[in-house]
């Protein structure tokens, strides 16, 4: 055999070697944790998630006690900074997880948990899939006979084999098994007895592996056979949260979507994912290696301090596009040192336009005990996303019934469509001065609605930092629940109506849907050369139409029958604003002569 056929041998061989090594490789490695590249059966439709789990949120993770929760609440009141939703994070319970509450830190649990609800708030709990043998921060560290028991009852996964986590040492909890399931929703009933309405479910199903030659393997021994990495990430979000409904029907679960490379289809199912945050960001700007130059030294709690609001705002946008429905993610950063105050505004800015306005993580949240800058601005945006709830519920049930989910990238650095009519440029770094790229069509300057930009068109300007780079297509037609006048479009007499922000000079029609009563109003607009009609349809709401004209109409009708002037409706000049404020009405159909 000559040297060339000797070499052309061994290359064949060493291909066909390396081939199998990679076959290998990914069925063991891989295909265990991504699951198949778009894998449809993880891509269904988003939940209808309920309207309160849309308003704003607040947590602290420095203290985590029934006292340092009910000291923010009471500052938020009094401060009239809007909160829906209390976010109880870890530790709360004795040990991991036994869904026994902590009464020396949460001292007599069903009166403080009905005390929340009976304030109006929906409480919230974090939670994971772990039953530990050691838990580093709970009341009890050391459950040794407490996992022996799991482990020889066969509740846990690849008979109780152990990892250590960042928040101690145990095993995974057998979703496939029934027995499991009694035990592990049986501690459960405690907490859901106080009337919870839902569970933060951090990433450990991430975690899920075994140990082969003493290699690590993604894959476990259940009750139902071997499973892998992927499958039980599956289970844990899709069985925890559909079991929560069978408890609560207005039920969440707060969940992991795309903050990882490694998961491109994300952490939970979308099907599953009526709430989602994108992981543990540092109090920072930058992202990547920018942080290098810039990092203290100081260990950080989550992520080593590679992750800023850049990197939240990317991940939140590969969510969407995923197919996550509401996304968020921890205003201002999950851990770090001091939060910046300007890093707190614009990431606060940029929440009020995502689905999940998520305030909480280390550092002071007490907003009255940062500058005064800081807390008006922030409660002027946390007043805009609770307003907006109305918009953005319509687009959460669009996207439960197979349309568009609320957030959607278009060109343009970072840049995303909110709903149909509002494009949003976050600021992403510590710079006033953004650039804009608008697509095609008239736009409007959100804080300016005189300031009319005729896309395509690309540009710079800087953004004062109570302001922020948002644009309104003409024609939008946007529903908002106002009961304050922080923002400017109305003020505590609108309470009780719904806004329809309307820009008439384009035709369109916008269907509205009301979360209680599960019905809708459909709003179309349509623009003639000497009048604007504009009808309701659907479920007949008290409403105001604030409408904007150049100048005042000539005259206004409702159903045939004229309107009169500053008692049905007012016209303000200096805003360019008509504002029609109707209790009851027959067809809804509007004639405005201009």
């Amino acid at each position: 055999m000559t040297k060339i056929k000797r070499d052309k041998k061994l290359f064949r061989g060493l291909f066909i070697l390396i081939g199998l090594l990679l076959i290998i490789l990914y069925f063991i490695f891989i295909l265990p944790v991504w699951g198949y590249p778009f894998n449809k059966q993880r891509h269904g439709n988003p939940p209808r998630t309920p309207a309160w789990a849309l308003e704003c949120w607040l947590w602290e993770d420095d203290m985590n006690t029934a006292r340092r929760v009910d000291e923010l609440l009471t500052g938020y009141a009094e401060n009239d900074i809007p909160v829906r939703t209390i976010l109880i994070d870890s530790p709360w319970s004795l040990r991991y997880n036994d869904y026994e509450v902590d009464t020396m830190r949460y001292p007599r649990p069903a009166q403080w948990f009905k005390k929340l609800q009976d304030n109006g708030y929906r409480v919230v709990l974090w939670t994971t899939s772990m039953v530990n043998s050691y838990s580093k921060d709970t009341r009890i560290q050391h459950s040794g006979t407490w996992f022996n028991h799991a482990r020889d009852k066969g509740y846990l996964a690849g008979g109780g084999y152990q990892i250590g986590w960042w928040k101690g040492k145990g095993a995974f909890i057998d979703y496939t098994s029934p027995e499991a399931m009694k035990w592990w929703h049986g501690m459960q009933q405690q907490v859901f007895n106080y009337g919870i309405d839902g569970w933060k479910l951090d990433g450990t199903g991430t975690l899920f592996r075994g140990k082969r030659w003493h290699l690590p393997v993604f894959f476990q021994q259940t009750r139902q056979g071997c499973i892998s990495t992927r499958n039980y990430m599956d289970h844990y979000y899709r069985d925890e949260y559909l079991y929560g409904l069978k408890q609560n029907p207005d039920f969440i679960t707060l969940s992991r979507a795309i903050d990882r490379g490694y998961h491109p289809e994300g952490f939970a199912p979308v099907d599953a994912s009526p709430v989602n945050w994108v992981g543990d960001q540092e109090h920072y700007w930058e992202s990547d290696e920018i942080m290098n130059d810039q990092y203290d030294g100081k260990p950080d709690i989550a992520l080593k301090g590679i992750q800023g609001l850049e990197s939240a705002i990317d991940n939140i946008l590969k969510s969407a596009k995923t197919g996550y429905s509401v996304v968020g993610s921890d205003v201002a950063g999950f851990s770090g040192a001091v939060i910046p105050p300007r890093l707190y505004i614009r990431w606060a800015e940029f929440s009020a336009f995502c689905g999940l306005f998520l305030n909480g993580g280390h550092g002071e949240r007490a907003l009255w005990k940062r500058s005064k800058q800081e807390m008006e601005i922030i409660r002027k945006y946390a007043w805009l996303h609770t307003e907006l709830v109305p918009y953005m519920y319509s687009y959460v049930v669009q996207a439960h019934n197979g349309g568009s989910v609320l957030q959607r990238p278009v060109a343009g650095k970072y840049q995303y469509m909110f709903g149909e009519n509002i494009l949003v440029a976050p600021v992403y770094k510590d710079d006033p001065v953004r650039e804009v790229s608008l697509p095609a069509g008239k736009w409007r300057y959100w804080f300016d609605n005189e300031k009319m930009f005729q896309g395509p068109e690309t540009f710079s300007r800087e953004y004062p930092l109570d302001e922020f780079p948002v644009f309104i297509r003409e024609g939008a037609i946007i529903p908002m629940n106002i009961e304050r006048s922080y923002t400017g479009i109305g003020n505590k007499n609108s309470k009780g109506y719904i806004t329809f922000l309307i820009f008439p000079d384009a035709d369109n029609t916008f269907t509205f849907y009301q979360p209680e009563k599960g019905r809708s109003t459909s709003v179309a607009v349509k623009n003639e050369d000497d009048r604007i009609k504009i009808s309701l349809t659907g479920d007949k709401i008290s409403h105001i139409l604030n409408v904007h004209l150049s100048s005042k109409p000539v005259k206004i009708e409702l159903d045939e029958k004229l309107l009169t002037d500053s008692l049905d409706y007012h016209y303000i000049q200096d805003r360019n604003k008509l504002i029609i404020k109707t209790d009851h009405y027959n067809n809804g159909v509007y004639t405005i002569t201009k």
